[in-house]
């Protein structure tokens, strides 16, 4: 019996041991063994960076150089009038990647724990990237997970044959002669903007009021988005957009863009806040996808809007692959949440911040009116628009536009994980390394720039974007390669029809009480807002 007893004593800590020295070895292989494989492969090839610590790789440094521009920052003194508005915020965002940039050149590597990461910004390397269409290069995974609850599993958190399957599915709906039936309702919101906004100046006690005007436009972008997506039951797109909201809030720390370590175990009021909003989101989604589906099989004739389209995409998808059928669903929902997010707010910001850089300089606003004047003639500027031709001939506003994307396009940096092993260029790159590009210091380089590469001057993209710098592929707004922005023809559309149709009604100046404050939330914000004073245009 006894025998027995420590012959089971045995066994039962042999399999404790058993299950210690695996977890150990899996702890050791992925916080010490991989991460050294990666970085030997990428050192090999004389690619250099800061020394990592053990467990919290660059970590550590990355706070400290954080915490003393923050401290600079705070100690300056404020700006006079005409200095306030300084275009080189970039320095103050993420500081260690452009200190690391001048202590180790244009492509290096660094490590938060277990994460390796290369640091991209060399012209020759983003011309690969660009090219690169390889399945194999795709979405971080790590960073997929955490933006999970904003997202779902969507097209730009999806990766491989899922993402395929996605963007063939949706990037269809955002070609150029879709695009063309939707500036009739981009005209209507617009319009009605426009209406508010003269009223507040009859309010006013002068001929001029002051706004904040970024609250408004972001107002604007979703009801055209919503619109475009759900026709007549846009109205519901509000509720929607407060919830995406607080998540795009909830999910901006840096920490979780960068893969820190996070020791906590618990779900904190924020998580449970933000699976409570997940499932709200979903059920409003649901509802209206649901409420199509029946009025369509009652005979119901619907405006082909994007929530139309997509059903009928993913039918028939369904129907010839069905080995996606179940996911149909699914699709739908994280999709439309993608489109809420990616398609209004990136919008609404690039509006937002264009009309900050005309109150700067007036001068553009008139070369713009009289654009208009010089295109439309004695027509009417609405019925104008209808025409794609016309807004093609927009052309000193699209150079406003691009000069607007190039100091303060809405997207920040842009992150690949290599899923296999690959060839970027000379570079033999590593499967599970994690490749960044910062686009604010791309689009500030003097060396491709040249001098004025902090000033605004959209005359250097008067001959298109090849002509306007050195290195053009290092011009990406609306990102790179494979996965470059499917929005992009409706995001053009939209950003010249809402502006051309603003700025001739209205002329902008800055507000006294206008603070610049560029900031990171996932996409680059206005920290107080763009307070501009507005008065009837001329």
């Amino acid at each position: 019996m006894e025998e027995g007893l420590q012959l089971a004593v045995v066994v039962c800590w042999s399999v404790v041991l058993i299950v210690v020295l695996s977890v150990l070895k899996r702890v050791l292989s992925q916080m010490w063994l991989k991460p050294a494989r990666i970085r030997s492969v990428l050192s090999k090839q004389g690619i250099r960076g800061p020394r990592p610590s053990f467990l919290v790789g660059n970590i550590p440094e990355m706070q400290k150089i954080q915490s003393t521009i923050t401290n600079k920052i705070t100690l300056q003194k404020q700006p006079s009038d005409d200095q306030r508005v300084q275009h080189n915020w970039d320095s103050s965002m993420f500081p260690y990647l452009q200190q690391w940039t001048r202590e180790y050149g244009p492509v290096y590597m660094y490590s938060t724990g277990s994460k390796q990461h290369l640091y991209v910004s060399d012209p020759k390397l983003l011309r690969e990237l660009k090219l690169h269409n390889s399945l194999g290069l795709g979405r971080p995974t790590y960073l997929s997970k955490t933006m999970q609850p904003l997202l779902g599993n969507g097209l730009i958190r999806a990766n491989g044959h899922e993402w395929a399957y996605q963007r063939k599915l949706i990037a269809p709906e955002f070609f150029l002669d879709k695009v063309k039936g939707m500036v009739g309702l981009m005209e209507e919101s617009t319009m009605a903007l426009i209406e508010t906004w003269e009223s507040r100046i009859l309010e006013s006690q002068s001929s001029v009021a002051e706004m904040r005007i970024d609250q408004d436009l972001k107002t604007l972008s979703a009801d055209i988005i919503s619109r475009a997506c759900f026709g007549s039951s846009y109205s519901e797109g509000n509720h929607i957009f407060a919830k995406i909201a607080f998540m795009q809030d909830a999910l901006s720390n840096p920490n979780l863009l960068f893969g820190f370590l996070n020791f906590s175990f618990f779900p904190t009021e924020t998580d449970k806040k933000l699976r409570s909003m997940n499932k709200e989101v979903d059920a409003m989604l649901l509802k209206l996808v649901k409420e199509r589906r029946t009025r369509s099989e009652l005979g119901g004739v619907y405006e082909k809007d994007l929530l139309q389209m997509i059903l009928e995409s993913a039918a028939t998808e369904s129907t010839d692959m069905p080995q996606y059928r179940h996911k149909t669903d699914r699709f739908i929902l994280d999709n439309c949440r993608t489109i809420y997010f990616a398609g209004s707010e990136t919008t609404a910001l690039t509006v937002s911040w264009a009309l900050m850089l005309l109150s700067l300089h007036p001068e553009w606003q008139e070369r713009i009116r009289a654009e208009i004047v010089e295109v439309c003639g004695d027509h009417e500027l609405c019925h104008c628009l209808q025409d794609m031709d016309t807004l093609r001939k927009f052309k000193t506003l699209t150079m406003v536009i691009q000069e607007t994307l190039r100091l303060y396009g809405p997207g920040v940096v842009a992150a690949r994980e290599a899923l296999t092993n690959m060839k970027l260029g000379d570079f033999d790159v590593p499967e599970g390394i994690h490749m960044w590009v910062f686009y604010p210091a791309l689009h500030r380089d003097p060396e491709n720039w040249g001098p004025d590469a902090n000033e605004f001057k959209p005359e250097r993209f008067a001959n298109g974007i090849s002509e306007a710098c050195k290195y053009p592929q290092a011009y990406m707004p609306f990102g790179f390669g494979t996965r470059l922005c499917i929005g992009q023809t409706f995001a053009m559309q939209q950003l010249k029809i809402v502006l051309s149709l603003i700025l001739s009604k209205f002329s902008f100046a800055l507000s006294p009480n206008y603070q610049h404050s560029p900031i990171y939330k996932m996409l680059l914000l206005p920290e107080h807002g763009i307070r501009l004073l507005v008065r009837r245009a001329q």
